[in-house]
């Protein structure tokens, strides 16, 4: 039986690739910080060479915006080499290569390290999870008036579509840098925004707001969406009605 290790493997999109892989018959350790028997934190190590030791295959889905990514990478891969990993499949982001955000920055300079690792790798860019477009307009949608940066579109996609493509990669050979995963539809904030409130059944103004910056200019170049790879199925209002109840 294949042994895979997924980091991050209690988060959104970790717990369910662990899901699919035990579905699919591999056994599976999930490593995260609070989660035993694999509690570790990448950014010190600690702990990493008993969790890695006889993986054959790691999928890479522990990241924080708060920093620390690039020096979990350097942490997990030289614990892979010495275990004699065979694969390591990596989840990063479309546009990593062209937003110059401090964040897609350091997911770049991880795809680079795990390219250069000596590993067998895999690497697959999605556009942002639908959950991650609700965490941001409910954020927002708190006050009256809801303020959104001007001329941006995304690409939302349903990350159990992106769980199900991590555990198909696991396991196959490595494959390099693999296509890209987007959403099924562009869409602008302001609509992506009109349909979040109408399905919780709130009313607000919309306020498309002019930023400044080298990342603003990024995403309003659309260099965060995969038009052409928009393989995903699930839209923006199928992913609300499942997920959210609607007020009234």
């Amino acid at each position: 039986m294949t042994t895979i290790l997924v980091t991050g493997g209690t988060g959104t999109l970790g717990r369910l690739v662990a899901e699919r892989l035990r579905e699919d018959g591999a056994e599976v350790r999930v490593l995260s910080r609070h989660a035993r028997p694999y509690a570790v934190d990448l950014r010190e190590g600690t702990g990493l060479d008993a969790a890695v030791e006889g993986v054959d295959t790691v999928v890479h889905c522990a990241s924080t915006p708060r920093g620390g990514d690039d020096r979990a990478a350097r942490h997990l891969i030289e614990a892979s080499r010495l275990a004699g990993v065979r694969h390591l499949v990596y989840i990063s982001i479309v546009g990593v290569d062209r937003v110059p955000l401090g964040y897609y920055r350091t997911k770049l300079a991880v795809e680079k390290m795990i390219e250069g690792s000596g590993l067998g790798w895999t690497v697959l860019r999605t556009t942002q999870f639908h959950d991650l477009v609700v965490e941001f307009l409910r954020n927002v949608a708190r006050v009256p008036v809801v303020p959104l940066p001007a001329g941006v579109s995304d690409q939302p996609i349903e990350v159990a579509e992106v769980a199900a493509r991590l555990a198909e990669l696991a396991a196959g050979e490595p494959a390099g840098r693999v296509p890209d995963m987007g959403g099924p539809e562009v869409r602008t904030l302001a609509e992506l925004a009109r349909t979040y409130l109408d399905a919780i059944g709130q009313h607000r103004r919309l306020v498309n707001v002019p930023l400044a910056g080298k990342a603003y200019r990024g995403f309003r170049a659309g260099g965060h969406l995969t038009p052409e790879r928009a393989v995903g199925k699930v839209t923006f209002e199928e992913f609300l009605a499942k997920r959210l109840p609607r007020r009234g």
